[in-house]
């Protein structure tokens, strides 16, 4: 494949640009709009009042002086822990943390998170590293999203060409309707439908999903035990995404081969006499190959960033959760941390559809 490394290598190098840029502007975006500065402030005077509420009452004794000097000496120590001052307390300017969050992000080092709400998902106390925060949940929403995405795609790949083929039949009329209904119903409403019904009245399935978190934090203790919890945890919400996507999955593949079907050469295949399964495959399938795949690389890349308001239905200790808690609790870090994955499993997502584009397409590598 000549050009091909140098075609590869292009994009990668225009990619990374991308990424970096991206990262820059969230900083730009969270230090220079001040937003970082009035957070890391309410931070501050929150773990301060913490702490002399903890020292006035493990130390009945003290003096106002004593308090207050106690406090002092946290709010100097909090102040350099969120980088306002430095280490000889002269205020660090936004520009400089701005860098310095950009080459930390660029090193996933996003530094620690304080908030309860965030550090209950790995069922640990705070503070806790970002990054152990966002590895410990991201296996959870590739268990849940992820996972129903992949079955969604081995059920509509080769099922959605053979009905597109058949255009106007009884299975296309059922597959239209099908899509029609399930895209007008939200995937958090069919949830708490699957859930009430499953879950509550049925109670075929478990109700409280934050007990997965056990489980998979445990799985080697006992791996056959925690992985059937886990298996029957995962039951209910994967067969719902895939009920709520599969019908996104197969009307949209429809709609591709679709304009394929029309085309004078399957016209003129079809008219040859040639095997429906021959047509689908030489002539419908390897056409529309590049935007397949474009849709099931970008769906699974998707898939990561969770389900906030779905997860928030099942409680389901993930992707989507960790994002809802960083933004309600406004910890600039996890924020900074849930953003940057996401963009760079974009990024990659991106690199692979190039390198597939080529060996697909050879035409793309001249262009």
């Amino acid at each position: 494949m000549p050009g091909a490394g140098r075609v590869i290598l292009r994009r990668a190098v225009l990619l990374a640009i991308a990424f970096i840029l991206i990262v820059i502007l969230t900083a730009v975006i969270l230090e220079g709009t001040g937003f970082a500065q009035r957070i890391y402030q309410a931070l501050v005077t929150q773990n301060v009042q913490a702490d002399v509420q903890v020292y006035a009452r493990t130390h009945p004794g003290a003096s106002p002086t004593d308090i207050q000097e106690f406090k002092n000496k946290m709010t100097i120590y909090w102040m350099q822990y969120y980088g306002i001052i430095d280490a000889q307390g002269n205020p660090v300017p936004p520009y400089i943390r701005m860098w310095k969050l950009v080459f930390n992000s660029l090193r996933l080092d996003f530094g620690y998170t304080s908030q309860d709400a965030i550090t209950a998902l790995i069922g640990k106390l705070p503070p806790q590293p970002v990054i152990d925060v966002i590895a410990g949940v991201l296996p959870r929403t590739i268990l849940m999203a992820t996972v129903a995405e992949l079955i969604c795609a081995a059920i509509a790949l080769p099922l959605a060409p053979r009905i597109a083929y058949k255009h106007g039949s009884l299975w296309d009329r059922l597959i239209v309707s099908y899509a029609a209904l399930f895209n007008a119903v939200p995937v958090w409403w069919l949830a708490m439908i699957m859930l009430s019904l499953f879950g509550y009245t049925l109670r075929i399935f478990p109700t409280n999903y934050r007990l997965l978190a056990t489980y998979m934090n445990n799985f080697w203790s006992d791996p056959l035990v925690n992985m059937g919890y886990i298996a029957w945890y995962s039951v209910l919400p994967v067969v719902t995404l895939v009920i709520a996507f599969l019908s996104t999955w197969l009307y949209s593949i429809r709609a591709m081969v679709l304009r394929i079907v029309r085309e004078d050469y399957v016209m003129v295949a079809k008219a040859k006499g040639l095997p429906e399964k021959d047509i689908a495959r030489k002539y419908i399938v390897r056409v529309m190959a590049p935007p397949i795949v474009t849709y099931v690389i970008l769906a699974l890349a998707g898939s990561l960033g969770g389900l906030i308001i779905t997860e928030s239905v099942f409680d389901w200790p993930g992707m989507g959760t960790l994002t809802y808690a960083a933004i309600t609790t406004a910890d600039v870090n996890t924020v900074m941390g849930v953003f940057f994955i996401l963009v760079l499993v974009y990024i990659l997502a991106r690199l692979v559809l190039e390198i597939l584009y080529i060996l697909l397409d050879p035409r793309v590598r001249y262009r």
